[in-house]
């Protein structure tokens, strides 16, 4: 799953066949002519076939005797993998990834936030408050933003101390800073407030507020990618529902108005913050 840009000639070679591959400049079945790229890109045929070994464990390419290299089916693809996530998101037409990370995260997300608050630790608790604490501090460096976004949410999938969910950061990870990074590089409404009740949830052991304030954060983060791609529209992701998530109170706090009958007044601020 490792990236290898910036990762010397070899890590450039990737970089430029996988890129044309998952764009569709080399197509589906097209035999590489090695001869061509080893004169195009000035290499030698070590290095040319060091990186197409990257690409066949990335499931790009293949071999075949009497046949050479050539670009294998995508669903043969290993569209899990950082990279392949990554030049998918180069190419003009990133919807598609954005529409399956969106309809990924709402199916494994609300289900860990809902895990997370019957299984945090304070270790967890911390973590998650000082990624929190991060992104308030990142306005203005979008590369920041999206790295503290990315912090907070493998945090949650931490605290759920499952493994396999801890896993999911694998391809959540790439997908989710990719997307952070178109959202962050615009004008998007501050994160923190929408991140902020399902940390509130999580910390009091409200196991459905989690989930209900993580579907609502979802639904959030689909409406500020809406509005980057196209600001006179919002678009929901299916499900999510349209609660706005710095209005939902836990249920710890519903509890309080019924015993007060005013609001509890709870502080939503996580205490000593620190600097996805």
């Amino acid at each position: 799953m490792a990236e290898y840009v910036g990762r010397g000639l070899h890590g450039q070679i990737v970089e430029k066949v996988g890129t044309r591959i998952v764009q569709g400049r080399l197509r589906v079945g097209e035999t590489l002519d090695m001869t061509s790229l080893i004169d195009e890109l000035g290499i030698s045929q070590t290095v040319l076939r060091e990186a197409v070994k990257v690409l066949t464990a990335k499931g790009l390419v293949d071999a075949r005797q009497k046949r050479g290299t050539f670009v294998r089916p995508r669903e043969d693809w290993n569209l899990l993998d950082a990279d392949v996530i990554r030049w998918q998101f180069a190419a003009d037409t990133p919807e598609p990834v954005l529409r399956d990370l969106a309809e990924l995260r709402l199916v494994v997300e609300p289900a860990a936030a809902r895990l997370a608050a019957e299984r945090r630790t304070e270790e967890d608790l911390t973590a998650l408050e000082a990624a929190l604490a991060r992104m308030g501090e990142t306005s203005g460096d979008p590369a920041e933003a999206a790295e503290a976004d990315l912090a907070w949410h493998r945090a949650l999938l931490r605290a759920t101390h499952n493994e396999l969910l801890q896993r999911m950061d694998v391809f959540i990870g790439p997908a989710l800073a990719e997307r952070d990074r178109l959202v962050h590089s615009a004008e998007a409404d501050d994160p923190v407030p929408a991140h902020e009740p399902v940390l509130r949830a999580v910390r009091d052991a409200d196991p459905s507020a989690a989930e209900e304030t993580m579907r609502a954060l979802l639904a959030r983060a689909d409406a500020d990618l809406a509005r980057t791609a196209d600001p006179s529209r919002t678009r929901l992701a299916p499900g999510a529902g349209t609660a706005d998530p710095s209005r939902t109170r836990t249920g710890t706090e519903a509890d309080d108005d019924d015993r007060t009958g005013r609001d509890s007044g709870h502080n939503t601020e996580p205490e000593d913050r620190e600097a996805p």
